[in-house]
Formats: structure tokens, sequence, C-alpha cells
């Protein structure tokens, strides 16, 4: 099995905007190139909203140089941004937005689940784009449910959805710039699976909800990542304590230097700042009022 290099879990959670909820389960500036390219990861875990008339999210802001993945669990997000990209993400969809050169977006509940409330629940993933892409047009890519592939374990144990890369000959519909792997898993209680990962990947388990022990040994709560050695071995075996729900993520490593600040990520200070400035001079573009 794939040794076990790392268990970090985080159960604080903090506000982003006024609606988004979160704990922080891995970051680049904690563990840095062993995560690459993968940066960020933010868990919004269930949270009741009531009924309102106001607008709950996050208001207008930059990125540059990453890329920002959100997967919809519970709830609806209404994403707008300065290049044109739009559209409401619902239960069990996923939003690949590629900021590159510079974009400004905004993330607000849908206006439905605004009135309505209801819990809400979600991750976004922050993933690298390598040097030679940090100044790529900005894309937006909309991932409905029905369009990602989803294997099943056997006795009906769970199930595992290939939202980006490949798994079992099924491939994710998202378009990445370097080799990622992006699965999300649910499995039962009492039932285990062997998961099997590329040899030079850099490999990440997210526990999300329940219990699992991983490779026979080792415990795991919620809110929880697990890291392992880029080795050899290429299988993880995943068993659920308790009903469980889990991401597997996996990237080639991009073995470049990582420069963050804020909504920015480069590759050196000097980019960093030329950021800022070509973000104060409106380089970023503005999003477009609704008539």
């Amino acid at each position: 099995m794939k040794r076990i290099i790392g268990v970090y879990r985080n159960q604080n959670m903090h506000w982003v905007g006024d609606g988004f909820p979160v704990k922080n389960l891995f970051s680049y500036d904690r563990l840095g190139q062993a995560i690459s390219p993968f940066l960020l990861l933010d868990y919004a875990a269930p949270y009741t909203f009531a009924p309102s008339h106001e607008q709950h999210g996050v208001g207008s802001h930059p990125h540059r140089g990453f890329e920002t993945v959100t997967l919809a669990y519970q709830g609806e997000v209404t994403h707008k941004d300065s290049h044109g990209g739009g559209g409401t993400i619902k239960t069990g969809d996923v939003q690949w937005m590629t900021a590159g050169a510079g974009l400004v977006h905004e993330e607000f509940h849908s206006h439905e689940f605004t009135e309505k409330g209801g819990i809400f629940e979600m991750v976004q993933l922050w993933v690298n784009l390598p040097a030679a892409d940090k100044m790529t047009q900005p894309k937006y890519q909309a991932i409905s449910a029905q369009d990602i592939p989803v294997i099943h374990f056997d006795d009906d144990a769970g199930h595992l959805r290939v939202v980006a890369g490949k798994y079992a000959e099924q491939q994710g519909v998202a378009s990445t710039f370097s080799p990622v792997n992006v699965w999300d898993g649910q499995l039962k209680a009492g039932h285990e699976q062997i998961i099997h990962v590329p040899v030079d990947h850099n490999t990440l388990v997210v526990v999300l909800e329940g219990e699992m022990l991983l490779n026979g040994t080792q415990k795991v709560l919620d809110s929880s990542i697990v890291m392992f050695e880029k080795d050899g071995d290429a299988a993880i075996q995943l068993e659920a304590v308790q009903d469980a729900k889990f991401l597997v993520l996996t990237g080639k490593p991009l073995n470049e230097p990582i420069q963050g600040y804020g909504p920015f990520v480069m590759n050196s200070k000097e980019e960093i700042v030329q950021a800022f400035n070509d973000f104060n001079n409106g380089k970023f573009g503005e999003i477009v009022a609704e008539a």
C-alpha cells in the first residue's frame, strides 16, 4: 500500500464572506510542494441557512494564476465573472473556473436557495497552473452532475465520481492544464475499497464526513486530509468505519516556485506585484451588471 506520511484535521470554522462557513483542510503556505499542483481546500460543512431576502456569499474579488473548483453537495451557488463566465451550480454539479491571466468574480447563494433556505455544503479546491499557463485566457467550465461519470462499487458499497482525470476507464469531463485527478466518493460503513492512483503523482485523501480506516491501520476522522508518499506503490485501501464521504486528489507535481499573496498565486514576488498593479489598473475587467 502507498505509505501514509501525514494526517491533518481541522475543525475550526471561519466565514468567507457571509455565505460560506468553511474549514480550511489544507493550504500551500503550510504544505508547499508536497501537495503540488493543489494549493488549498476549503470545506463548507453542512450548515443550515434560514430563508432570507438578503443575498449571502462573496462579492466581487480578483484571482490570477490558478483555478478554483467548486463541488456542490447541498445548496446552490450562482457565479458571475468579468470574462463572461457564469451560471448556477446545484447539488451534484461542479464549477471549474480558470482565473489564468486574471479576472474578477463573485459567488452568491442562488436566489431560489436564498428564499427557501436549507442545508448548504460545498468544497472549494484551488489547483495551481503551470508557469507556462499562468497567463492563459480565463475560462469557465460548468459541469452538470449528469455529465460526471460514476463508478459503482460492488455490493452497493458506494461510488466514485470522476470529476477530472481518469479512473477505471472512465474519463472526467473537466479539462486541466496538468495531469490531475479529482475523484469524489462515498463508502458505506463496513465496506472497503482498493483505489489505484498514478505512481508519479502527489496523492491526498480528504475525508469530509464519517470515519475511515486507511491501509488497515490509520484511523481518519471527518474534516481530515491524508498525505501519501510519492513512491512506487499505487494502491490505497479505504475502509469506512462509519458512512463516509471523501475525495481522492492526485496530481503530477509542477516542481516550480510557488509565490502567493491573497487572491494571486504566481512564481515570483515580482509577478505578485505585477498582479496587484494590473488589478488596480483595471486590467482584470469588471462584472457586467444585469440590465
